[in-house]
């Protein structure tokens, strides 16, 4: 069962591993699809410093649209292949930015956001989304928070489809 208590260490490995811990307890409550990317959103939000939006981008035909988040309000549709977003999904590799100004294509929704991570989610082999975080801190993101950040979006997908 889920209970809220801010993840309080400094090792990040241990950081990542609480933090799925907290996301398999706080979806396994099978309450559709909607609902668990809202409350993974919010999650994530919470628990992971020094971010300005953490949210989900769903793909719908041949674009992305915006699905549960946290922060300001944000663009509604991207393409395949525009911007960070639209590249992890047409790719389908985990997007690192250490500065967003430097990425060709970049979409600004947020002006203060200065770094991005983009994950995408998969079920198998099919794109589902992705999962967009932001952050005022430039260089926020490294190839390590990539990593662990795949291994919660493959938590997310897992209740996506029950």
């Amino acid at each position: 069962m889920y209970r809220e208590e801010r993840i309080n260490t400094e090792d990040r490995g241990a950081f990542y591993d609480a933090l799925a811990e907290q996301m398999e307890a706080l979806l396994e409550g099978d309450l559709g699809p909607v609902a668990n990317l809202a409350n993974a959103a919010a999650l994530i939000y919470l628990q992971v410093e020094g971010l300005n939006w953490a949210g989900f981008y769903l793909l719908r035909g041949e674009a992305l649209v915006l699905g549960p988040f946290q922060g300001k309000p944000a663009c509604t549709r991207i393409a395949m292949g525009q911007g960070v977003c639209g590249t992890a999904a047409r790719t389908r590799k985990t997007q690192v930015v250490p500065d967003v100004h430097a990425f060709p294509g970049h979409i600004v929704c947020d002006p203060a956001s200065r770094s991005e991570l983009v994950v995408p989610i998969l079920r198998g082999d099919d794109l589902v989304g992705v999962l967009d975080l932001d952050s005022p801190h430039p260089a926020r993101f490294d190839e390590d928070d990539g990593r662990h950040m795949e291994r919660i979006t493959a938590i997310i997908a897992d209740y996506l489809d029950r």
